[in-house]
């Protein structure tokens, strides 16, 4: 299988310098290396060009975001397995080989993910993956080995392969065929949920989404939009109210995103009870997004809503804040 390892850039020359190294020594033997500008103002690609002249550029047009950015330049590739790589990861040796193997012996296998560590605790595992996603019945996405800010050291505990729901856009692997035959990422979700969307679409057309723990990376998590930044929880609190709509089948969604809605504004309180009055904003400017953006997704939601259970726990609020259950094996 041919494999083209894919790095989206806006205005990462830091990034680029510090990670690219990593990623050209223990990937040039097994994938064709390409960086796909989101038309950066900085000189990043100049940078690339002049410092590793085997990386192929592909330059986008516009910032399309993660899920435009990716959908436009994937459109010109021909090999068999993408690697959406984010720019603030550091590869390790024999990383691509090991999920490779796992398509080539799993037909079924559309999507898939290493452990992911975090950067700068290398022991610990990355809040955005870690070995693996999934989400409760109301949308809330969690991992093995994180649930929302409880995330557990790596202790073994993860190193075998797992069926998830959802494998994480910092570093996940694609069967090129199954990508373009589901639709593709959603340009609408612009940054944040997109790969929960696509992982959904995937396994509703009867696709299989793996961890793979024999293969690890170290994610810095958060060099585009930290964990600070109130647009992050923009776009978090209103995409998952997007990937719900679009991908619940049934009239049960209208439950499910009135009670959301109601959890969302007790949240936005606790925001303000934290003096982070930016963040309570930014969830009201979710909300009048996502009532923006119903029309279009209703639409969406005719070709894909789908029947799959796509839930493993009914509710990770309660598992978590009133059952006290801060480990995965435990819930």
């Amino acid at each position: 299988m041919k494999v083209a390892v894919v790095i989206l850039n806006w205005n990462g020359k830091e990034l680029l310098k510090q990670f690219l190294p990593s990623v050209l020594k223990h990937s040039r033997e097994e994938a064709a290396i390409y960086v796909a500008d989101n038309a950066s103002t900085d000189d990043s690609v100049v940078f690339i060009t002049e410092n590793f002249p085997e990386v192929r550029i592909l330059q986008n047009t516009t910032n399309g975001g993660y899920a435009g950015g990716y959908n436009e330049a994937l459109s010109t590739l021909t090999e068999d397995i993408f690697v959406l790589l984010n720019s603030d990861v550091e590869v390790t040796k024999n990383w691509i080989s090991p999920l490779v193997s796992a398509f080539q012996k799993d037909t079924n296998l559309v999507a898939a993910q290493p452990k992911i560590l975090d950067y700068h605790n290398k022991d610990t595992f990355e809040y955005a993956g870690a070995a693996g996603g999934f989400i409760d019945a109301l949308g809330y996405p969690y991992c093995r080995g994180r649930i929302f800010n409880t995330i557990e050291k790596d202790e073994g505990q993860y190193d075998d392969s797992a069926t998830i729901f959802w494998a994480t856009g910092a570093c996940l692997f694609l069967k090129r065929d199954a990508f373009w035959n589901a639709g593709a990422l959603d340009p609408d979700f612009f940054a944040h949920q997109e790969e929960i969307d696509l992982c959904w679409r995937l396994q509703a057309a009867e696709g299989t989404v793996k961890y793979i723990g024999a293969s690890t990376v170290y994610h810095v998590g958060g060099a585009t939009l930290s964990a600070g930044n109130p647009q992050k929880t923009f776009y978090n609190f209103r995409n998952t109210l997007l990937v719900l709509l679009k991908n619940v089948k049934g009239g049960v969604i209208w439950k499910i995103i009135i009670l959301r809605l109601f959890l969302d504004g007790i949240a936005g309180i606790q925001f303000l009870v934290q003096g982070k009055p930016r963040h309570c904003m930014a969830i009201i400017r979710a909300h009048f997004s996502f009532y923006g953006a119903i029309s279009v997704f209703l639409k969406k939601r005719k070709q894909f809503a789908s029947s799959l259970k796509y839930y493993r726990t009914n509710s990770i609020i309660w598992a978590y804040f009133i059952k006290k259950r801060r480990d995965f094996k435990k819930l």
